[in-house]
């Protein structure tokens, strides 16, 4: 597997398992008692009888240059897990047992299915394809301290269509994933023979994805004609790579990521992991047991959560990133030492708004420099006035967000100096000054200033 497919495969992961279990992460929660989560693609009949989800999905999408297609389908297959207790009469099933080895609950566990199909020959001439889907069931038995758990389930069938039509010099792929399973009784037979989590990794060789979030110009009318029903295909390799598909019933960017400070999944619509693992880390040790007894997902949770280092935990409180980095000329606002927190008190000796600098149209602009106001956000009724006017700077800043903001008084104004001596400024963005000057007209100021 290359690199760019692992980074799917993690993406994938986070789809497939998205509202798995909710915090906190027990049978007993009522939110986790009408279970599942995105992309169920339920038997046939089901949606129209009310009892389960559509049995299918389907999307299209653009590819560049031909080349050969190959598909993986992934989802979960339901499996129930029965506790049993012996008795006089054979094995007795119980809503929880408890023995001195542990505590299980009856509870809908899942199996991962992945499913890949041959390469696709975009120049077959054939152009149209049906690759069958068939997981069979079983059961199987673990044996406890003084009681059993039973695990079932349901054979399911389904299958992919992939047809290929050509459009602006394109090839269109329409995919449709559908579950072709014996029909359910009722809601708990639906979901036992439904797909859960459905999602597609696709593969080109020879070709390139377009992307149907920002085409490029000769793509933009095809985009525009691919229509999706339930799920949404996005480029899934890192930026720059058009060679990865996923297909996913959560509609993502452009070459998501895990976000590198995550020490694992929390399956709870994206919340965040700080959050998240704080919340648990106040579990009752009772409560901590109940989600133990659930699923041993969520035991992994507890127990990930529980172990977890204060460096860790410091690594999820946030990171802040400089949109700019790497093209912003040095010898302007300094940067926060390595090391030190931007809210750091001492971080005030290193940034001073007074002798920072911006660069305008190549020019340094900084205190004392003088700029024509070109207002275009129109935030204040007052930038209709002093359009087109002179000022002087007073000083740089830059938030924490990275934006830069000037600080003036306007050279004609009766109490420009008053305003002045007490701090009273107008502040526009750098696109909205002028630089009138070459220089900074108070050099004695600039020169003191030090990166």
């Amino acid at each position: 597997m290359t690199a760019g497919w692992d980074r799917a495969r993690t993406i994938a992961d986070a789809v497939l398992y998205e509202g798995y279990l909710l915090y906190p992460y027990r049978a007993s929660s009522r939110k986790n008692q009408c279970r599942w989560q995105f992309g169920v693609l339920g038997p046939p009949g089901a949606a129209d009888a009310g009892i389960g989800e559509e049995s299918a999905l389907d999307t299209q999408f653009l590819v560049a240059d031909g080349g050969t297609l190959t598909l993986t389908v992934r989802f979960l297959q339901l499996q129930h897990r029965q506790a049993e207790r012996p008795s006089t009469n054979g094995w007795i099933p119980v809503d929880e047992l408890v023995t001195p080895g542990g505590r299980w609950l009856s509870w809908d566990e899942a199996v991962e299915c992945e499913i890949s199909f041959d390469a696709l020959d975009l120049a077959d001439p054939r152009r149209s394809w049906t690759l069958p889907i068939a997981v069979p069931g079983g059961a199987s038995v673990e044996h406890v301290d003084d009681g059993r758990l039973v695990r079932t389930r349901r054979e399911l069938h389904g299958a992919v269509t992939v047809d290929v039509d050509r459009d602006d010099g394109l090839d269109r792929v329409s995919l449709t994933v559908v579950n072709t399973t014996a029909r359910a009784a009722d809601a708990p037979d639906a979901i036992a023979g439904s797909m859960i989590g459905n999602h597609v990794i696709a593969e080109i060789s020879g070709g390139r994805f377009v992307s149907l979030l920002e085409p490029p110009p000769n793509a933009t009318a095809a985009a525009a004609r691919c229509r999706h029903n339930r799920c949404f295909p996005v480029l899934a390799g890192a930026p720059g790579e058009d060679d990865l598909l996923l297909i996913s019933p959560i509609i993502l960017y452009d070459h998501p990521q895990v976000a590198e400070q995550s020490e694992g999944g929390f399956f709870d619509s994206t919340e965040i992991d700080e959050i998240l693992t704080l919340r648990v880390m106040t579990m009752t040790d009772e409560e901590k047991a109940q989600a133990r007894a659930t699923d041993p997902l969520a035991a992994s949770i507890i127990e990930r959560c529980d172990g977890m280092s204060p460096e860790a935990m410091q690594r999820l409180h946030g990171v802040l990133r400089d949109p700019r980095a790497g093209s912003t000329p040095a010898g302007l606002i300094p940067e926060v030492p390595d090391g030190v927190d931007w809210w750091d008190p001492s971080v005030d000796h290193q940034v001073r708004p007074e002798v920072d600098a911006v660069l305008i149209s190549g020019v340094r602009v900084a205190r004392g420099s003088r700029v024509r106001l070109r207002p275009s956000r129109r935030a204040d009724a007052q930038d209709i006035f002093v359009a087109g006017r002179t000022a002087r700077v007073t000083s740089v800043h830059e938030d924490v967000d990275g934006n830069t903001h000037v600080g003036v008084v306007v050279e004609d104004d009766p109490a420009a100096e008053l305003h002045d001596w007490y701090g009273r400024y107008l502040y526009f963005a750098p696109d909205e000054v002028e630089p009138l000057d070459v220089q900074p007209s108070s050099p004695e100021r600039s020169s003191t200033w030090q990166s």
